[in-house]
């Protein structure tokens, strides 16, 4: 590995993108780190939906601590409401289908009648999300789902009487040193599990590094390394215009360089690269935390630009990854 290579190569690829963030790692070490301005830098910024991943790392955590009963477990253990429900396949849906966001719910997660902006109109988020009724046999098709987030958020709370947050504090932030975020909450009390989670780019590094690590931080395991590994193993195939797999609320795909970029010119199939299995965090609005396990590499991007001025949402994939690959 040449670091100066390779920050040179990001260099050039980076800023006229005008991410408001981003930064690589390798085998732990910092090779690349590009803010838009110090307010980037120093200031706490929506991760939208990559609150889904660390959210199922703290579900992780309380499975590992036995607080949280296996993947299997029927949500009807926590919400006993179920069993009454008109439709005998609600009260059996299980944790680890809520994390594959294979619940069966009938969603359209951006609008209608049964989307997240209409759950956060209402009074009770988690009531409004378990009361949308199945369209598809809980475990066999993948539905995009905010609801099933703050279903498993509530679980989290209910089971380890305290706050997601303050769970989150004491065993995943306080280890890693995350001292500033903020978390938005229900008008329950419960933290947004599916988005609502502000963090710094350089504290997204960190929670990419600790899944790179297999879940062990300053040789002290936070996660198992069984859990870290089935959390983000493919679970379902996903449906166009998504690509690769859904993991426990972690996306999964396969970088191959079959199909170049028509934008990367530098890129050429003779090479032979090999495919290479990554998994990520994917947050509305550009923000991504990619691990690619063979390369030991983290990579963190983060943006806030209107939908006409970001940059294309392949830019790891597409731009950054094959390079990477042949410097490494």
């Amino acid at each position: 590995m040449n670091p100066s290579s390779i920050s040179s190569m990001l260099h050039h690829i980076i800023p006229p993108l005008d991410l408001r963030s981003c930064l690589v790692s390798v085998r732990g070490e910092l090779i690349y780190e590009h803010y838009r301005n110090q307010e980037a830098a120093a200031h706490i910024a929506k991760i939208n939906s990559c609150t889904k991943s660390v959210l199922s790392a703290l579900i992780c955590m309380a499975m590992d601590q036995g607080v949280l009963p296996e993947a299997g477990t029927p949500i009807s253990t926590f919400f006993p409401q179920l069993e009454s429900d008109p439709d005998p396949r609600k009260a059996k849906i299980t944790l680890e289908q809520l994390l594959t966001m294979t619940a069966g719910f009938n969603w359209d997660e951006f609008g209608g009648q049964n989307s997240f902006p209409r759950m956060t109109r209402t009074d009770h988020w988690v009531n409004f999300a378990l009361e949308q009724r199945l369209s598809h046999v809980p475990g066999t098709h993948m539905e995009y789902n905010s609801g099933v987030s703050q279903i498993l958020s509530a679980i989290l709370m209910q089971s380890t009487d305290m706050s997601v947050a303050e769970f989150a504090e004491r065993y995943l932030f306080g280890p890693l040193e995350i001292q500033e975020y903020q978390w938005e909450s229900d008008p329950q009390g419960v933290h947004t599990g599916g988005f609502g989670l502000k963090m710094l780019p350089q504290d997204l590094l960190k929670f990419g590094q600790l899944f790179m690590q297999q879940g062990m931080w300053n040789g002290q395991s936070l996660i198992s390394s069984d859990l870290v590994s089935r959390s983000t193993k493919p679970a379902i195939t996903v449906s166009p215009p998504n690509h690769g797999s859904y993991a426990w609320h972690w996306w999964v795909d396969v970088y191959s360089d079959e199909t170049p970029s028509l934008s990367d010119t530098t890129i050429s199939s003779e090479q032979n690269l090999p495919p290479l299995d990554y998994y990520y965090a994917r947050g509305f609005g550009g923000q991504f935390v990619y691990i690619v396990p063979a390369l030991e590499l983290v990579a963190v991007l983060t943006n806030d630009k209107r939908k006409k001025e970001k940059p294309p949402l392949d830019v790891f994939p597409k731009r950054i990854a094959p390079q990477l690959a042949k410097l490494l």
